[in-house]
């Protein structure tokens, strides 16, 4: 027994994607199960799926971001360290490394903005500390390893 389109016969999947995302996403999955490759919208399909893989990019960059942002913070700032720097730290630790572990594919993409981020990283500890960007190396004190370390905290 085949299962029956969510969509009505009167609506092309183009106007669906336009119309109702949700019920576009239900209908092209049915049709993938269904094999009925024919009344794909292959144009929209293509470009959900290359939009996928850019936000996963965007995420894992976001993520080390931040991370690295705050280990900056946690070494340059000891007298303010706290609890919730830490939480941050493993967080988005644990974001980095599960975005790599579930897509090993990002990770000579992680190896290519690493530089790229921490400068980045760098100017929103400036933003969220009000030190100087002097105060901050200007290459990043911390190795691709120690970043993805789980017992890594940097020292004083």
């Amino acid at each position: 027994m085949t299962a029956q389109l969510p969509q009505s016969q009167t609506t092309s999947g183009s106007d669906l994607y336009e119309q109702d995302f949700y019920l576009w996403i239900q209908t092209t999955a049915e049709l993938l199960k269904q094999k009925n490759f024919t009344q794909l919208d292959l144009e929209n399909l293509i470009e959900e799926i290359e939009t996928m893989g850019r936000s996963e990019k965007r995420a894992l960059e976001s993520n080390l971001e931040v991370l690295l942002m705050h280990l900056l913070k946690y070494q340059i700032q000891t007298e303010r360290r706290s609890k919730s720097w830490q939480y941050t730290i493993l967080e988005h630790r644990r974001r980095v490394q599960k975005s790599l572990k579930e897509s090993p594919s990002l990770k000579p993409d992680f190896d290519r903005v690493f530089d790229e981020s921490y400068q980045t990283a760098r100017r929103l500890a400036v933003i969220e500390t009000g030190l100087d960007i002097a105060t901050f190396p200007e290459q990043s004190p911390f190795t691709l390893e120690q970043v993805l370390d789980s017992d890594f905290f940097p020292k004083s």
